[in-house]
């Protein structure tokens, strides 16, 4: 497999208000670094897996509504945990649905695996990936 892989960042505050979480039930912050990668089985006539300028964009793209906000407040994650995990499929989703509306262009169609991993410290990340 090929791969090209993108790098982000969210500035985010949230709570995960169960018991399992101990001090992160209560209101905090998190910078997660997020990187995108896309696995593709060959490369197109120009050598390449996925255009990176378009990757980045599209990853870009889907972080911006969730950078610098509460996720308590937004609509979209009431009734939810937004662990790490969670997050990452949330993202995962967003460019997955970018890919299949042709956002990547031509080198979409080749596009076998997305993988999202957020990094939520120097010493610990979550990760969804899957086929698509």
């Amino acid at each position: 497999m090929f791969a090209v892989e993108v790098r982000d960042h969210i500035m985010i505050a949230h709570s995960l208000p169960r018991p399992v979480f101990g001090p992160a039930q209560g209101m905090h912050g998190a910078t997660f670094v997020v990187d995108a990668a896309f696995f593709t089985s060959d490369l197109d006539e120009n050598g390449l897996a996925v255009d990176i300028g378009l990757a980045s964009d599209v990853l870009k793209d889907v972080l911006a509504p969730l950078n610098y906000q509460n996720l308590d407040t937004l609509d979209i994650f009431a009734g939810k945990v937004t662990t790490t995990e969670f997050l990452a499929k949330h993202i995962f989703d967003g460019i997955a649905d970018a890919i299949r509306s042709g956002r990547l262009g031509d080198g979409g169609a080749r596009i076998r695996k997305l993988r999202v991993m957020l990094h939520e410290s120097h010493t610990a990340r979550g990760w969804f990936e899957a086929d698509l």
